[in-house]
């Protein structure tokens, strides 16, 4: 029998502590992102500031919003969520460039890089959580996050001067 504050749903602890590792990672990928977008977002400049001020700006909020969830599941399976900047950047997977902004195309390769390394760890961890754990509620939950992220990359790649 377990305590009120131990989920009894059919997983080891040892399985749960795996996927709260994942989201916690995902949940720090989704935080930096959301910081890079904002930053952008206030700082960009050029030719097309109106198009990219918007593109930036929806953005950060579908990724706060993505962040939000992943903080909720990782509350679902019994945990606390991370929520200070030194608990993000310890578990992120993406880079920081404090101090730089560079061009409006500059900023939209910096976004794509972010995008598309979420993506692929994103890749791995949704094989960790249905092959390995056994957890398709997870599984299901990051192949949604991939798809987002997957459709993110898409804009900003469409918006890059050298594509057009």
């Amino acid at each position: 029998m377990s305590n009120s504050t131990t989920p009894n749903i059919g997983l080891s602890p040892e399985q749960i502590q795996k996927l709260v590792e994942i989201l916690k990672k995902t949940l720090a990928d989704e935080v930096v992102l959301t910081t890079k977008l904002r930053k952008y977002h206030w700082n960009v400049t050029g030719a097309n500031f109106a198009e990219l001020h918007e593109l930036f700006e929806k953005q950060y909020e579908e990724t706060f919003e993505m962040a939000d969830d992943v903080a909720e599941y990782i509350r679902i399976y019994g945990e606390m969520a991370p929520g200070t900047l030194t608990e993000f950047l310890k578990e992120t997977r993406l880079q920081e460039n404090p101090g730089k902004n560079g061009t409006a195309d500059e900023m939209l390769q910096d976004l794509l890089e972010a995008h598309e390394t979420i993506i692929r760890y994103l890749r791995e961890d949704i094989r960790v959580a249905g092959n390995e754990i056994g957890d398709p509620a997870i599984e299901d939950f990051l192949v949604g996050i991939l798809h987002k992220h997957q459709k993110m990359a898409w804009m900003i790649r469409s918006s890059i001067s050298s594509n057009k």
